[in-house]
């Protein structure tokens, strides 16, 4: 944790290893960084994966993969201090910020033969 790889967010062909006593050490030593851009996990266990996936504060998680970049529809970007702005730039917050949404429910029964009474008040 004292080498700048660590403490700095580097972006390019590097690769970061370090030897930790177990799971949770791993976990402790993620979290405790400053950056969260992306981190992966490589297991044959199910269980320690999909722990990993949910106790990790990362933005983007890979499980046995070694590059944990999304295809573009999913945001490409981090959590903490390697976020810039207030949303992602890619994926649907990306999109999200540039649409109006419109949400419309709609339910369309047959009157010949639905009898639901929809509730819909009465005046007297």
């Amino acid at each position: 944790t004292e080498m700048a790889s660590y403490r700095d967010e580097i972006f390019g062909p590097v690769l970061g290893v370090m030897r930790v006593s177990g799971f949770e050490e791993g976990i402790d030593i993620i979290n405790a960084n400053p950056y969260a851009n992306g981190t992966a996990i490589f297991t044959r266990d199910g269980g320690a994966a999909r722990q990993f996936q949910f106790d990790v504060q990362v933005g983007m998680v890979g499980v046995n993969v070694p590059v944990p970049v999304p295809v573009s529809y999913y945001s490409f970007g981090g959590w903490k201090a390697s976020l810039f702005g207030d949303t992602h730039m890619y994926g649907p917050e990306g999109i999200n910020f540039y649409t109006r949404a419109k949400v419309v429910t709609s339910r369309w029964p047959d009157p010949a033969t639905s009898s639901v009474d929809l509730g819909f008040p009465e005046t007297r």
